[in-house]
């Protein structure tokens, strides 16, 4: 199955280290990231699980719910989870889906044959409370995910479905936003963006950053 942007995500109901879970009902009304690993004890994913968990106050800020997938047991799942707090020093504060029928795995698209027949590929999940999938990206079983990116990625989601800007390339937050397109009325681009604008073309129209 292949999940295009703009689609509902699938839901499923799958056990985790936190019990079961619906996806659509866990989600509510924030945000979701989900995101893959192949199986348990993998270096890599080792790392970035450890990571997401120091970064849950910035998951939090910006209301996105992380959980995580792998494709074996639960009890798997909890003999890693000691591994990840020894080894990284921080505990895993989500839930990780054990994906051990690959039900997810097969929903999400997450088996590429070419890879590898019987593992998911390492791919995460932007999803909005409207259960739409806004971002997903697929990342080689050798190269850690960038987290920093990733939150980089869901502010310059969430400052166009709250303040109706895009983001230039390489935008980092601060910077001037681009208003979109669609916004064209002169008073409701005055009440959207106060602190005012630079045309550089009728299509190319840039404002600071409205929620700073």
């Amino acid at each position: 199955m292949t999940i295009q942007l703009g689609d509902v995500v699938p839901d499923f109901t799958q056990k985790s280290t936190e019990g079961d879970i619906s996806f659509h009902n866990w989600i509510g009304d924030e945000w979701a990231i989900l995101f893959s690993h192949p199986k348990d004890f993998t270096p890599v994913c080792t790392t970035e699980l450890a990571e997401v968990a120091r970064l849950k106050p910035e998951f939090d800020k910006r209301n996105i719910k992380p959980i995580a997938l792998s494709v074996d047991s639960v009890d798997s799942h909890q003999g890693w989870l000691a591994d990840i707090k020894e080894t990284q020093g921080s505990a895993v504060n989500f839930p990780i889906l054990a994906d051990a029928d690959r039900t997810v795995s097969d929903l999400y698209g997450m088996i590429h044959p070419n890879a590898d027949n019987t593992l998911t590929v390492r791919s995460v999940f932007i999803v909005d409370p409207n259960k739409k999938l806004r971002l997903t990206l697929t990342y080689p079983a050798s190269t850690g995910r960038n987290f920093d990116e990733i939150l980089r990625v869901i502010d310059s989601l969430q400052l166009t479905e709250y303040h109706k800007v895009a983001t230039p390339v390489n935008w980092q937050d601060g910077d001037d936003c681009v208003i979109v397109p669609a916004i064209t009325d002169p008073d409701q681009m005055k009440e959207l963006f106060p602190k005012g604008w630079k045309e550089l073309k009728p299509y190319l129209r840039m404002t600071p950053q409205p929620n700073k």
